[in-house]
């Protein structure tokens, strides 16, 4: 069975290794064309850190289109006489043509537990909404966004102070087994599907730097766990808010909450004397506190808020906000 590799990034290289590793020929490598290094736009993952490496190692080509759907990439793809797709973030909804130039058509390695956060970015969003277990599903893939019949599905549980990011590092390897094991019960004709219940799908929609703002009227928990979810991107964000200054950016990297608030009524303002404390305690909804724990000001490095406290002295009754105050 000739297999067409599809993907992008440090979640898709454990399922790539994974197959190079079967007794099936890898035929080509589809990805995602050259960016310049970084965070991928409404991605934990970093593009182009391995993909295209690893394929040139084993001498696998490699086809990066900017569309996968044209009727050049779709000949090109024709080329490599594909048995089977296998496919992990590649980053692109594939067309009708794509799924129907293989016989067996495509595989997708999702990071959640389908139905429930179809998208590009399932592994935030179940950190943000509060899931305490989330997994890996294989599903045979179709045109529509992360429906297509489930093949294999395994859970874990997300760490209370898990990041998006290293979730994602637990969960690639997973698929990678996932994948593999469904791909030898395809060639072996056992494969079996089960529809997903669409009643019971939410979206996973891919995150933009917006997404990082923090809503300091929720409550402290559902800080934290957004704290979490945009890590290492787009980053969850503030502003400082001081008499007489000009609002401070400040990325919020590590927190934990607590319940009450000193019987503070305003919400997103900075709790007691920050003198001396080892946190930044800040009024969060639902009669809640976020302590936070470690912060990146704009343009500096990140450190711990203790650090931060020492070299810039925050009076009581400062505030954290949106930029412009609502």
């Amino acid at each position: 069975m000739r297999i067409v590799m599809m993907g992008t990034g440090t979640f898709a290289e454990p399922t790539f290794q994974a197959v190079l590793g079967g007794p099936h020929p890898v035929v080509g490598l589809v990805t995602q064309p050259d960016r310049v290094i970084g965070q991928e736009r409404g991605s934990t993952r970093r593009a182009q850190q391995g993909m295209k490496e690893i394929a040139l190692a084993h001498n696998i080509p490699v086809f990066q289109p900017e569309s996968i759907n044209t009727p050049e990439a779709v000949a090109r793809l024709r080329e490599f006489q594909p048995d089977l797709l296998v496919v992990a973030a590649y980053g692109q909804i594939l067309s009708n043509d794509v799924l129907g130039v293989p016989g067996h058509g495509g595989i997708n390695v999702h990071a959640s537990l389908l139905p429930k956060y179809r998208g590009a970015a399932p592994i935030a969003w179940a950190i943000y909404h509060g899931e305490t277990r989330t997994g890996v599903s294989i599903i045979k893939m179709s045109i529509f966004l992360d429906a297509g019949e489930v093949l294999a599905q395994e859970s874990i549980d997300i760490g209370p102070q898990e990041s998006a990011g290293e979730l994602e590092s637990r969960l690639a390897p997973l698929g990678g087994r996932l994948a593999a094991d469904v791909i030898e019960q395809i060639a072996a004709g056992t494969a079996h599907g089960v529809k997903q219940d669409k009643s019971q799908a939410t979206k996973a929609p891919k995150l933009t730097k917006e997404h990082g703002l923090i809503d300091w009227t929720r409550h402290a928990r559902q800080v934290c766990n957004h704290i979490r979810a945009m890590q290492p991107w787009p980053t969850a964000y503030t502003y400082l808010h001081e008499r007489g200054q000009t609002p401070q950016r400040l990325i919020i990297t590590r927190a934990t909450w607590a319940e009450g608030n000193d019987g503070e009524e305003v919400i997103g303002v900075v709790l007691g004397n920050p003198v001396g404390q080892s946190a930044l305690r800040v009024r969060a909804g639902g009669q809640s506190t976020v302590e936070i724990l470690e912060l990146q000001p704009a343009g500096k490095r990140r450190m711990a808020a203790l650090e931060f406290l020492r070299g810039h002295r925050v009076e009581a009754g400062a505030r954290f906000g949106p930029e412009t105050p609502v």
